[in-house]
């Protein structure tokens, strides 16, 4: 999936910490888009949620599995696939259609830190994303660019993972923990070295 050299290899450290450089091509790896994706559709269910309550609270009881119901969710879903695929794809060529990632792993955790470039756009995007929450009365959206917009890495410790899953075509090792999901990209040759060592260190996850 990717094309390796020197940068991209793990490499110990005089620290004692294992080092490597990621360059995700957005536009041939997918799997940043999935999470768009996954974000859009979750702020559509809790929207939905909301609504469905609100509207109980006031007794008027909203069937959504009637034809208006249904047909409003296929547009909703179908504007959501297409407008998450157009924000992908600006937001990929103003990253130069690289996402770049340093990650740093030893005993108790594993770092994924966005590089400088990266990340400058990434707090740009963040603050866009929270005005424009703030502007619409969306909490979830405000709530969202404030967290893109304040962080520029995230840390995974070993003892409080739950899930550690390998999607090898894709250079990817999702390390789940309850509230945070961090995403590790790794070279081919270095792949199962990592993904032992995770899933080694990880007491209380289960692996696949």
């Amino acid at each position: 999936m990717n094309n390796e050299n020197a940068d991209d290899r793990v490499t110990l450290c005089n620290d004692g910490k294992y080092r490597w450089v990621f360059e995700v091509n957005m536009l041939k790896n997918p799997t940043i888009l999935f999470d768009v994706y996954k974000v859009f559709f979750m702020t559509y269910v809790i929207m939905f949620i909301l609504i469905f309550l609100i509207g109980a609270c006031n007794g008027d009881i909203i069937n959504p599995f009637t034809q208006e119901g249904l047909t409003a969710a296929i547009y909703v879903t179908i504007g959501t696939l297409v407008i998450g695929y157009l924000g992908y794809l600006i937001v990929a060529f103003a990253y130069n259609k690289k996402y770049i990632v340093l990650f740093i792993m030893d005993e108790t955790g594993v770092v994924h830190k966005q590089m400088p470039k990266t990340m400058k756009k990434a707090k740009v995007m963040g603050m866009i994303s929270l005005m424009a929450g703030l502007a619409s009365g969306s909490l979830s959206k405000a709530g969202m660019g404030l967290l893109i917009a304040t962080r520029d890495s995230l840390t995974s410790s070993f003892e409080s993972v739950k899930t550690v899953k390998a999607q090898r075509k894709f250079n990817l090792i999702k390390v789940n923990e309850p509230f945070a999901k961090n995403r590790i990209f790794v070279n081919d040759k270095d792949f199962d070295f990592v993904y032992n060592f995770i899933c080694s260190h990880c007491p209380k996850a289960k692996c696949s």
